[in-house]
Parts: C-alpha cells; structure tokens; sequence
C-alpha cells in the first residue's frame, strides 16, 4: 500500500513493525545502525562531562523514596477520607511519572557510578512502569541506534497518521494496562512477540521470561492481599499508580520526539529539548534536554543542562515551556491526519552546521513545516 504526500509523490505506506517492509527497507537504505550527526565538542571537555559520580543520583534517590514511603504513610493513614486524596497525587506522580526517568537514567547506567546501585533502581522502576526490564533494556538500546527510524525503533510514541485518541488515552495510564500488563504475562508464560525476539539477543530471552514472572508474582500477591482485607488499598500501592500517577511521564515524553521528522539521522530534526520548571525537571531528571542526551547518551542526567550550554548553537531553539511546545505541534498532528509525510521542520541559528537531510523514505522539502 502506498500513500500521497502534500506534493502528490507516492511512496510505502510506513510499516512500524520491527519484521515489516518498513524494517526491510531501514536495513537495505543503510538508515538501520547509521552514523548519526554529532555537534562537535573538544574530547577533553566530552570527557569531563561523561565522569559519572554516585553523589547526585543518591541525593535524588533518597529525596525520591523519602517522598514515596511519605506519601504512601499519608495515604494509608487517611485512607477512608478525602484527605488521602492528596497524597494519593503525589504518591501517584512519584510512583508512575518519575519512575520513568530513573528507569531510563540506571538502564543507560549514567546515573550512579555504581553499578549495582544503578541495576538496583532500574529493577524498582521497571515493576513500577510495568516493564519488562531485560526487554526493555534492549528495547531502549535499539531506541538510540536507530531513534524514530520507521521499522526499527520500538519506542515510537505517535505514530503516522497520529491515532489522538490513543495519544489522549495514554495520560490515563488505560494503555499500559491493556497492553504492558498482558505483555508481562505472556512474558511470564514464557511467549515472547516477534517485535521482542527481533531486539532481544536470544540468550537473553531465559532472563526476560524470569523477570516477567516475578513482577507477574507481586501483582498476582498484591490482588490476594486485597481480596484477603477486603480493601482495595493494596491495589492504589501497587499497580493502580500506574494508572493515576503516569500524566506527567506522558505530558513530559511525548514532547522528545512528537511531529518531528522521522527516517533521519540527525537528531536536530527527530528530537526536541524544551524548557521546564524546576519541579518538572526534578521529576523528569533533565530530559527535558533531550536532543543534548540523544546527541550524547553517555552524559550523566546532572551534566544535560552544562551540555545544553556548551552546543546550543548548534541546536534549534528550544521551546520556552512545554505549553509552548504542544501549540507548536498540534497544528502539525491534524496535518498529519491527511498527509502523514508532514512534520515540523526547526528552524537552526545562524552559529549551525546544516542538517543532515537523509530522508530515504520521503521526498523532502514537500513535507517540512518550517
């Protein structure tokens, strides 16, 4: 099947299976495992600003669970009464929004400097996004090598044409138990889906199998112990935050890479750093500065903003505020519904190298929103 773009070209229809003509085509183009553009930086300065310490990331971690167990204290305490509602917010917020990026920090292994004190956070963050974390360590590698590469990335938020209705849904957290859920189970019976298989080195597939069935474990005796009391208490603990508590995680991710250009090696083009406020970016550890941690993965979370500082004559302008950012892209997501080449082209400052234009998939320049 083929589609018209806004020029009237024609070309495949985008397939985001990771075993689809899409993925075929990746690999045969040489867009799967390309060389990305980098912004040059002196290797010395790179170097200092890859030096991971333990000293922020334990500071942040021992702020995070204070204010996990303090909320869940409340919670209980008021349990009964509208004044749990509160602390169910933050709770909910700590539990299913933050989690996110200290899964996504301990997983790339920035965070700390010690390495079990990394596995040990990404292990408590994965059972709370309901991840899979063998599979997701892979996923999230394939993620950077081929980023919002049609037929390879596995984490592609929005899809082409943008399905809003899913976009919209996904700030209640109704998706990942629909999908993530069901997922961990069939993990745990040990059925892996061709997407998986296609990211997951098969001698890892023994240990993705074992860990979806101790989170699979936990829930089965969190839905006992709620059954036994007779409350569903247990149930907004665990589990349930990943319904109520993930808006912010969505409000915050689906900025990275949403109506930017896809099938491109340049991160410039696929990749958005927005300005945040200092509680959203405490949530968010930094990612906010998503191109500079793309550009650069290996930079700890705490070293983005000195990053941003030192390339962003380079990087298009950022958006001033993620309200900013979401009245940017949401004229170019209901372009999208009829001509779902089109996309938001940033514009560069004048101090910018040139984007690496290497579109295999789409004719450029009929598409592109300046």
């Amino acid at each position: 099947m083929a589609v018209t773009d806004t020029a009237g070209a024609t070309r495949p229809k985008r397939d985001y299976s990771l075993v689809g003509e899409s993925a075929r085509r990746a690999v045969e183009t040489g867009l799967a495992s390309a060389e990305w553009y980098h912004t040059e930086i002196p290797r010395k300065v790179m170097k200092e600003l890859m030096q991971r310490s333990d000293g922020p990331a334990i500071r942040d971690s021992i702020l995070w669970i204070a204010l996990i167990l303090g909320s869940a204290a409340g919670a209980i305490y008021f349990w009964g009464s509208w004044w749990c509602v509160p602390f169910f917010v933050v709770y909910g917020v700590l539990y299913g929004s933050s989690s996110d990026s200290r899964w996504h920090e301990c997983g790339h292994g920035t965070a700390f400097k010690t390495r079990w004190m990394n596995d040990v956070i990404y292990q408590i963050a994965s059972f709370m996004l309901m991840r899979n974390p063998v599979s997701w360590r892979w996923s999230h590698a394939r993620h950077h090598t081929d980023t919002i590469i049609v037929g390879r990335d596995a984490e592609i938020a929005v899809m082409r044409p943008p399905d809003l209705m899913r976009a919209a849904l996904a700030f209640t957290g109704i998706l990942d138990f629909r999908y993530s859920l069901p997922g961990l189970f069939k993990n745990a019976a040990g059925i892996l889906s061709d997407d998986e298989k296609d990211y997951i080195p098969e001698m890892e597939r023994a240990k993705a199998i074992t860990a979806a069935r101790w989170h699979v474990a936990i829930y089965v005796a969190t839905v006992a112990l709620a059954i036994y009391t007779w409350s569903f208490l247990p149930l907004m603990l665990i589990g349930l935050p990943r319904l109520y508590g993930s808006w912010h995680m969505v409000m915050t991710g689906l900025l990275q890479h949403i109506g930017l250009a896809d099938n491109v090696v340049d991160h410039r083009l696929n990749t958005r750093t927005v300005y945040m406020n200092p509680i959203s970016r405490w949530i968010y550890w930094n990612m906010n500065y998503h191109v500079e941690h793309h550009m650069f993965p290996m930079v700890p979370y705490h070293a983005l903003p000195r990053l941003h500082e030192l390339i962003k004559h380079d990087l298009p302008v950022p958006n001033p505020s993620m309200w900013h950012a979401y009245r940017e892209v949401w004229p170019v997501l209901l372009k999208q519904l009829r001509y779902e080449d089109f996309y938001l082209k940033r514009e560069l400052p004048p101090t910018a190298r040139p984007y690496r234009m290497e579109f295999h998939d789409m004719p450029v320049g009929a598409a592109a929103a300046e």
